[in-house]
């Protein structure tokens, strides 16, 4: 019995050494290259799923690059890369171009975010404010040079503001739902699509004020206050839920279909839809139902 007890055993052993084996020379047979570019508030996500699918595809080159969502269309659609992070849904203008160019392209939800409306550790006035003062700021006509502009009780001392660059999705949105247009805003603000540069600018000056990404500010809420909007805070709760209002948005990739038809690009995109979920929550993203992850990952099967 023992014998029979150890043969079992033993070809139990192999059998699963000979599966490991199989499963490793699957992973190695993926290669070829993966260019992504686009949004910086999708970068870090997409970063860190590609570091993990590396882990598990070692011959698949993935670059990820930052030209904020309009930057990475601009390439995307020329074919110039394969996937677009994008904090915004596309642009009829940008499909049409895509479309010319021969290229059609799959939108893919990935995550949810929320805006963050930031000032300085030591401003203890501009807790909560609404949309419209909001506007009164940041519109192109705006007149606000003083915080006593917005609310007499505030101090008259100048605000120096901070955003993102014209061609970040972050930007966009941003305008279009304060200021009622997108890419329309006071030019003398202090641009920049690096999201640490705004942070470390409102940091550094007690009266400044800006806005990125939630998950920036998440990681740097020991230097930061966030502003309420119409008395919500954002928080993965509310931004989930839909009651930060209108500073919540959903997160994608666009794929391009011929890109797709690869297999280093389709497993990518599983991976992405599969595993990734864990990773959405670790770089402080708001992943999303179980179910809306298989209704995306239904669309490249």
């Amino acid at each position: 019995m023992k014998a029979k007890k150890f043969i079992t055993l033993a070809l139990t052993a192999v059998l699963s050494l000979s599966m490991i084996s199989c499963a490793g020379q699957k992973s190695k047979s993926l290669s070829g290259t993966i260019k992504i570019d686009g949004s910086s508030t999708v970068y870090p996500i997409t970063q860190a799923v590609a570091e993990e699918f590396k882990k598990e595809n070692q011959g698949v080159e993935i670059t990820v690059g930052v030209s904020g969502t309009g930057g990475g269309f601009k390439k995307f659609v020329v074919g110039e890369i394969d996937i677009n992070n994008a904090s915004r849904h596309v642009k009829q203008e940008e499909l049409d171009k895509a479309k010319a160019n021969g290229i059609e392209m799959t939108e893919v939800q990935v995550a949810f975010d929320g805006i963050a409306v930031v000032v300085n550790k030591q401003n203890d006035w501009a807790k909560d404010m609404t949309v419209e003062e909001l506007k009164m700021i940041w519109d192109k006509d705006s007149k606000v040079q003083y915080w006593s502009d917005v609310r007499p009780e505030w101090p008259k001392e100048k605000i120096k503001l901070y955003g993102p660059g014209t061609d970040s999705g972050t930007f966009e949105y941003f305008t279009e739902a304060i200021n009622g247009k997108a890419k329309q805003i006071r030019a003398d603000y202090t641009a920049s699509e690096d999201d640490n540069v705004l942070v470390q600018g409102v940091a550094g000056d007690k009266y400044a004020m800006g806005f990125f990404g939630l998950a920036y500010y998440e990681e740097n809420m020991d230097k930061l206050n966030v502003v309420k909007v119409n008395g919500v805070e954002p928080t993965v709760e509310t931004v989930k839920n839909g009651t930060y209002k209108p500073l919540s948005r959903p997160l994608f990739i666009y794929v391009s279909n011929k890109a797709l038809e690869r297999p280093e690009v389709k497993e990518f995109v599983k991976f992405y839809l599969t595993k990734g979920k864990d990773l959405v929550k670790e770089v402080g993203y708001i992943p999303m139902e179980d179910s809306k992850y298989q209704e995306e990952l239904n669309k490249i099967k």
